[in-house]
């Protein structure tokens, strides 16, 4: 539906300015494909089993919770999520301490396992999906330190799943989010469905 010529404009009346307002469509999705499609596969399992979600993501800068988020009945799954990108974020909001922070040497299952596991009992949901890797375009001499490479865990009351990855794009920054969202959206199914180890 447009809007009419008088609600595609307003003004400011002190000024006199007419600043054009356009009217604008939805996307079917904001979010790339990849992310989206496995976003509601996850959020549609989750509302039949009437459990919960949250998040705890790193590289991925948001884009799990903004994909859980995007799905229709949202609400009824997600109980919150962080992003948890620097290492004082990880002492104000996961559990952390100076001396997790003095012996950190980038992204691993263990780091991984820890946020997960905390988060989860902090926000009381049934599971929580952490990501934390190297999107690039730089990084280190170490294998988690290389762009592409991703760890991942997923934490619920019987346990928690762990998984390394490695996209395989390079220093590709926005490719690597992307696929660090869908892998851990992946690894989440996964426990859900009982198709990975806890």
């Amino acid at each position: 539906m447009l809007l009419s010529k008088q609600l595609c404009s307003f003004s400011i009346f002190r000024t006199g300015i007419r600043l054009p307002i356009r009217p604008f469509r939805m996307a079917s999705s904001f979010l790339p494909p990849s992310i989206h499609e496995i976003a509601v596969e996850v959020s549609s399992i989750l509302k039949v089993r009437s459990e919960t979600v949250c998040v705890a993501e790193t590289a991925a800068g948001g884009l799990i919770s903004a994909a859980i988020l995007s799905t229709p009945g949202a609400s009824k799954v997600y109980k919150g999520g962080l992003t948890l990108y620097t290492l004082e974020s990880r002492i104000a909001f996961a559990g952390w301490t100076e001396e997790t922070r003095a012996a950190y040497k980038g992204p691993t299952e263990d780091v991984v396992k820890g946020l997960a596991e905390n988060v989860r009992r902090t926000l009381g949901a049934t599971y929580c999906v952490c990501e934390s890797g190297t999107a690039g375009p730089t990084g280190g001499n170490t294998r988690n330190r290389t762009p592409g490479y991703v760890a991942l865990a997923v934490a619920a009351e019987r346990g928690t799943s762990t998984k390394e990855v490695e996209t395989g794009l390079g220093g590709d920054r926005e490719g690597n989010m992307v696929a660090f969202a869908v892998e851990g959206l992946k690894l989440l199914r996964d426990v859900i469905k009982g198709d990975a180890k806890l």
